[in-house]
């Protein structure tokens, strides 16, 4: 990671955190952009839940987490609208092949997806995460250029190295320090 203190300080972002077993590294992410200054909000979709806890990133951000469209009364003010105003970046990590096609569609069947789909006029960071032989599909690869080319969501990684089902490919997260550079890249 650069070493570029006060870079991120008084930075709203926003990570958003899709159903991909590198969801544990989110934690990570979200501890080291809040102790470089920045304020994390969080938006987990209901299978990043089966894998990480929110109060794991409540607890390293100090800020609520997310979860739902209809999460309290006291947020009901088109929560996903005023989230993406509240920003001042988005990041995915991880953003699974289901994410991805999902946005590339214009789906909005959750709080992450419809947040995205309010995003196309913000930086947005893409950290993708899947298996090699999904990475490597047309269709997912079709959606990738579909976000870049026309929303210009910018990414990051996929690395090479051992994947959640036990072998060596391309589509491991990139690491923390790898998206906290490009997160610093997106605000130049």
């Amino acid at each position: 990671m650069a070493q570029q203190p006060n870079k991120l300080k008084g930075r709203k972002i926003l990570l958003g955190i899709s159903g991909g077993i590198a969801a544990y590294k989110a934690a990570d992410l979200a501890s080291k952009l809040t102790g470089a200054g920045a304020a994390v909000r969080t938006i987990m979709t209901e299978n990043a839940c089966k894998l990480i806890a929110p109060i794991t990133l409540e607890a390293v951000t100090g800020q609520p987490v997310y979860t739902s469209m209809w999460q309290g009364p006291q947020d009901f003010k088109i929560g996903h609208v005023q989230i993406a105003d509240w920003a001042d970046l988005v990041v995915a990590a991880p953003a699974t092949a289901n994410l991805i096609a999902k946005v590339a569609g214009g789906i909005c069947d959750d709080l992450l997806t419809t947040t995205l789909c309010v995003c196309w006029d913000k930086p947005v960071l893409l950290a993708p995460a899947m298996n090699s032989q999904m990475w490597a599909n047309p269709v997912v690869q079709r959606n990738l250029t579909v976000l870049q080319e026309q929303l210009k969501f910018k990414t990051v990684g996929p690395e090479t190295g051992r994947l959640a089902c036990g072998t060596e490919g391309i589509g491991r997260m990139a690491e923390v320090p790898q998206i906290i550079d490009a997160i610093l890249e997106s605000f130049k």
